[in-house]
């Protein structure tokens, strides 16, 4: 498995750090990525990625390209609504359509110069030459979907515009937000990051998350960290319970279609390690209904992602492997 605490948690929809997935086919792109691939171009947002990009090193650090580059996430509920919601004026709309025809032809002159300069480098510059031609792909996409919604009217706001009070507080009201995105289908993939950045004095705790992270084995900062922890997955359930409410045009609730994936890319705070994770997974279409204990010991382990070649595979994406790792995970049914 992948070590090296903090930054290791940055693998977690990956499985594999950023210098070691040079050789790999998919590089090192993250599940939420190799998902909107698949579907990305069917809605407005290919894939919505939620959390704060500040806090403990570097902020969220979860969604990541083919050729490694870092996917920002949206900072607030805000910021989300906004862009789920709020309309641009007609002037606001002709200012970016030009911003996209100038991207798109600044596109082409730098691909120009680069192919020229490909016949004379080596075989390992041109390889490195070859990652940029994929991340100028990457933007040449952007460009074409963000060019075929530009003039397709929004879903009508459902409430006031909420204000930013700091992720402890938000999270609710984010979780909202992202249902409400699945629910009139403005995208079919999202990820919500809870870092660094939680202030547990918004829920009444006095002391710091990060701090009582490293509890040290005291049975008073366990306490207070349970409940930090309980408070977020209260969160999640309501969010399950939500989807589990919303009707889905193709019959069921929007919770039957949906793989709801929670969990963590550290298994223990307190001693930094990386392995024995902790993951909830729900809806989509799988058996549920049971608690799975995996082998601990080094030859035993079996890698978290083999549950995301499972889930891919269930997402309609024909695949047997996902960063370093083939095979799904085994025993792994689904309902009819």
């Amino acid at each position: 498995g992948v070590q090296g605490g903090h930054f290791a948690v940055h693998t977690f929809l990956t499985g594999v750090k950023a210098q070691e997935a040079r050789g790999l086919p998919d590089g090192g792109i993250s599940l939420d990525q190799r998902a909107a691939e698949h579907v990305g171009s069917q809605t407005r947002f290919p894939v919505l990625n939620v959390g704060s990009p500040d806090g403990l090193h570097g902020g969220c650090q979860i969604s990541w390209t083919r050729t490694g580059t870092r996917v920002p996430p949206i900072p607030g509920p805000r910021e989300l609504y906004r862009a789920l919601f709020i309309e641009d004026d007609a002037e606001a709309r002709r200012q970016a359509m030009e911003r996209l025809r100038l991207r798109a032809s600044i596109l082409d002159a730098v691909r120009d110069e680069s192919r020229a300069l490909q016949r004379r480098l080596s075989q390992a510059d041109s390889k490195k030459l070859d990652e940029y031609f994929d991340a100028i792909r990457d933007v040449e996409t952007q460009l074409s979907l963000s060019r075929k919604w530009q003039n397709v009217p929004k879903p009508k706001p459902p409430f006031p515009e909420p204000q930013n009070q700091g992720l402890a507080k938000d999270l609710p009201m984010m979780y909202d937000l992202i249902a409400l995105a699945l629910q009139t289908d403005s995208t079919r993939v999202a990820t919500l990051e809870v870092g660094g950045s939680f202030v547990a004095r918004d829920i009444g705790i006095q002391q710091g998350y990060h701090n009582l992270s490293h509890h040290g084995h005291l049975p008073e900062k366990i306490k207070l960290l349970v409940q930090i922890e309980r408070y977020q997955v209260e969160q999640f359930s309501r969010f399950l319970d939500k989807l589990k409410s919303l009707e889905d045009p193709r019959g069921g609730t929007l919770l039957e279609h949906t793989m709801v994936l929670f969990g963590s890319g550290m298994g223990n705070g307190n001693s930094h390690r990386n392995d024995n994770l902790p993951i909830v997974l729900a809806g989509g279409g799988f058996r549920h209904g049971e608690h799975r204990a995996y082998p601990s010991d080094p030859h035993h382990k079996v890698p978290l992602c083999k549950l995301y070649v499972s889930m891919l595979r269930q997402f309609g994406i024909d695949t047997d492997r996902f960063g370093p790792v083939t095979g799904t995970l085994p025993n792994w049914e689904v309902t009819g």
